[in-house]
C-alpha cells in the first residue's frame, strides 16, 4: 500500500489555552460542583498546550446544554470539517471522489446513525457503490489502526483507492458539572480537528509504503481509558497509570515488531508518534530510547493544536511529510495508543530515490 496524500483541517476558532482556561474555570467554578481552580489551572499550564482550535466559539460552550444538543452540533460540524479534510486529501493526490473504492470513518466523540462515512460520502459525493467501514470507540489509537486497516483491506486490493476520514470533536465532550481530575485534564489537553488519508493498493510509485501493522491489547487495563455513557453525555475515563503502562510494554513490542521484519530500532530513521500529552511522550522517549529530535513534531502538534484523538497522529504524519520528509527509502514507524487499553503499530518506508 502507498500513502498518496495526508490532509489535516482544524475548525477557524482558534484559542490561546489561557483563555479556554479562564473559561473553563468560570463555566465549571458556577456549575455546583466544588472545583479547585488552583488544581485545574496546573493541569491546563501542565498540557504541552499553547492553542487548540475549537469548533463553537469559546462563549457558547456555557449554554451548551444537554448532549442530544451538543451531540446534534457533533452531527453537523464533523461531517463538514471530516468532508473539507478528505476533499483536500484527494485533491493533494490528483483524484476525484468517483476514484474512492472503500472509506473508513473513525471518531469517538460523537454519535452517528448512519455513521459519519454515510454522511460525508453524500457531501462529497463518493460512488453509490463506495465501500463503508466505521471505527467507533477506538480513540486515540484509531488514527494509527485506520491506517492499519486501509493496508489490510488494499493488499487484498491492490488495484483499488481506499481513504480514512477521522473526525474528533472533543470539546462537545467536556462535562461543565465535572470536577473530577479526569475531566479537569481532558478540558486542557483535547482539542477539535480532523484528518484524511488517501491510500493506493499499489506497490510501485514516489509515495511512502506502509508495510505492516500490529495490534497489542494489555491484559487488565479496560479502566485505563474511554468513556463512560450518561444523561450528560461521554463522561471521560483516564487513568494515571497511561504512561507507567506505555513504559511497561511499548519498547517489546516495537522491538518484536522490528524483528520480525529483520529490523532493530537504529533501523528506524524517522517516527510518528501520537501526542497523547507531555507524561505519554516523555514515556515513549524513555523507553525506545528515543531523541527530543524524534518527537519534535510530536510536542509541536501538542503545543499547536492540542490532542485530537483519532486525528492527532494524522496531523503528524502530515507534518512529516510536508516539513520534514524522510530520507529516501528509510523506514518509519506509525504510533499510538487508546482506550482498550491498546497500541497500534504501523511500519513504513519512504520512498527510494529513483521511484516516480
Amino acid at each position: 500500500m502507498r500513502i498518496l496524500s495526508v490532509r489535516g483541517a482544524v475548525p477557524e476558532h482558534r484559542y490561546p489555552q489561557a483563555e479556554i482556561t479562564d473559561a473553563f474555570a468560570e463555566v465549571v467554578g458556577t456549575s455546583g460542583g466544588a472545583l479547585n481552580e488552583r488544581l485545574l489551572r496546573t493541569f491546563h499550564g501542565n498540557a504541552g498546550v499553547e492553542h487548540r482550535h475549537l469548533v463553537l466559539p469559546l462563549e457558547e460552550y456555557a449554554g451548551l446544554g444537554s448532549f442530544d444538543r451538543a451531540n446534534d452540533l457533533f452531527l453537523e460540524h464533523a461531517v463538514d470539517l471530516g468532508a473539507q479534510a478528505l476533499v483536500d486529501a484527494l485533491k493533494a493526490a490528483d483524484l476525484t471522489p468517483s476514484a474512492v473504492d472503500l472509506i473508513i470513518s473513525a471518531t469517538v466523540t460523537g454519535l452517528a446513525v448512519p455513521s459519519l462515512d454515510a454522511r460525508i460520502a453524500a457531501v462529497v459525493g463518493l460512488r453509490p457503490d463506495v465501500k463503508r467501514v466505521p471505527l467507533f470507540g477506538l480513540g486515540c489509537v484509531a488514527g494509527a489502526a485506520g491506517v492499519a486497516r486501509l493496508h489490510d483491506y488494499l493488499t487484498g486490493h491492490p488495484d483499488q483507492v481506499a481513504v480514512l476520514v477521522a473526525v474528533e470533536l472533543c470539546s462537545l465532550t467536556v462535562q461543565r458539572d465535572d470536577v473530577s481530575v479526569p475531566n479537569l485534564v481532558a478540558s486542557g489537553l483535547f482539542g477539535d480537528g480532523a484528518a484524511a488519508v488517501v491510500a493506493s493498493g499499489a506497490t510501485t510509485g514516489g509515495h511512502t509504503a506502509v508495510l505492516d501493522s500490529r495490534s497489542r491489547l494489555y491484559p487488565d487495563s479496560e479502566r485505563t481509558m474511554g468513556f463512560d455513557f450518561g444523561g450528560s453525555g461521554l463522561r471521560i475515563v483516564l487513568d494515571a497509570q497511561v504512561p507507567a503502562i506505555v513504559g511497561s510494554y511499548i519498547r517489546e513490542d516495537v522491538d518484536l515488531f522490528l524483528e520480525s521484519h529483520g529490523l532493530t530500532r537504529a533501523d528506524i530513521g524517522w517516527w510518528v508518534c501520537h501526542p497523547g500529552g507531555p507524561k505519554v511522550i516523555d514515556a515513549l522517549r524513555d523507553a525506545l530510547d528515543l531523541t527530543d529530535h524524534d518527537l519534535a513534531l510530536t510536542r509541536t502538534s501538542l503545543s499547536e493544536i492540542g490532542n485530537l484523538s483519532s486525528a492527532s497522529v494524522l496531523h503528524v504524519l502530515s507534518d512529516t511529510l510536508a516539513h520534514r520528509p524522510p530520507p529516501p527509502g528509510s523506514h518509519g514507524m506509525l504510533m499510538a495508543m487508546g482506550p482498550g487499553f491498546c497500541s497500534e503499530l504501523v511500519l513504513l518506508r519512504a520512498p527510494s530515490g529513483g521511484e516516480s
